[in-house]
């Protein structure tokens, strides 16, 4: 399979637009056919091409963490100039690729920390008054960032109204043993407040192919409310996530 090079000038108002509909503002020229494009946000880099306006369409990346989380099919006939090169049919599908990896690439370690270590560098932290206030600002960076990855919602719900949304620690932050450790999205799940707060006391858990884990100690009433016996499986846990989910299930004796 081939692309168009130089891309006719149908491909470059379409891959410009989905470059900048999705956090790709930044235009950084053609490489042997493949349209390069940044962001000021992103670490990602990206690098759009296609046999015509009509697809495939191919998505090259540069960030490691970014290509193995992003749910995209891997190109096999084309190898692009980034470190993995997926294919898609449309630009339905690639919109939706691009939206994911601009998402992920602000919110995956160890972007996170960072931005909490620039924030706080300057923050005093000798008494317990000023530790909790670097707290709070680190435990504001850890929701925006786990409302990046999670899309905005609830994966267990649906639910998207920030207020109704925690962020929940799946190794409770002062159990963490480095901030690297608390600010880690995959120590965090965005859940519904009612989920949360199961979650949090250890009344429910997830197994490591995402099935709601019950504890004895959930009312009948609770399990109702809940609704668990409709909700379906957590989807889209990585090996991190196994990890810390596997030290929740063993602290709460699932």
């Amino acid at each position: 399979m081939t692309i168009q090079n130089p891309p006719g000038q149908i491909i470059e108002i379409e891959a410009q637009k989905a470059a900048s509909n999705n956090g790709f503002r930044l235009e950084h020229g053609i490489e042997a056919g493949w349209l390069h494009y940044g962001s000021t946000t992103a670490e990602v880099k990206i690098w759009l091409a296609a046999s015509s306006s009509q697809g495939p369409w191919f998505l090259s990346l540069s960030h490691d963490g970014v290509s193995q989380e992003l749910k995209a099919k891997i190109s096999l006939e084309l190898t692009g100039p980034g470190k993995a090169t997926f294919i898609f049919d449309n630009l339905s599908e690639l919109y939706a690729a691009l939206g994911a990896a601009y998402r992920l690439s602000v919110s995956l370690p160890d972007v996170p920390f960072r931005n909490f270590q620039k924030e706080t560098v300057a923050l005093p932290k000798s008494t317990e008054a000023e530790r909790l206030v670097v707290q709070r600002v680190g435990q504001n960076i850890f929701r925006a960032a786990l409302f990046e990855y999670w899309n905005g919602k609830c994966p267990l719900t649906g639910i998207s109204e920030p207020e109704l949304l925690r962020a929940s620690h799946i190794i409770p932050w002062a159990e963490c043993e480095t901030d690297a450790q608390r600010l880690d999205v995959h120590n965090g799940l965005l859940l519904s407040a009612l989920w949360d707060a199961a979650f949090d006391k250890g009344l429910i858990s997830f197994s490591e192919d995402g099935v709601v884990l019950v504890s004895d100690k959930l009312t009948s009433e609770a399990y109702n409310n809940l609704r668990i016996n409709k909700i379906n499986r957590l989807v889209g846990l990585t090996n991190m996530h196994h990890v810390n989910l596997a030290a929740h299930r063993e602290r709460y004796g699932f």
